[in-house]
């Protein structure tokens, strides 16, 4: 997941790479994440209710990334 500010909005946004299109507002980077959290579920609800592939997941922050 990331975060990124917003001047325009005065809040943050975070974004489920792996998800298309799934993203979510906050005034602050918790509540951003929180609702990024409520948005993957129902991305995955919609997915399954609509019978549509469920990526498997590929995004890893860079703290997780190695150089092998």
């Amino acid at each position: 997941m990331k975060d990124y500010h917003s001047e325009a909005d005065s809040g943050y946004i975070s974004d489920i790479p792996d998800l298309d299109a799934c993203s979510a507002f906050g005034k602050t980077p918790a509540e951003a994440l929180k609702q990024a959290e409520v948005a993957k579920r129902a991305w995955l609800a919609v997915a399954r209710v609509e019978k549509k592939p469920i990526p498997k997941p590929r995004y890893r922050p860079a703290i997780y990334q190695t150089g092998t």
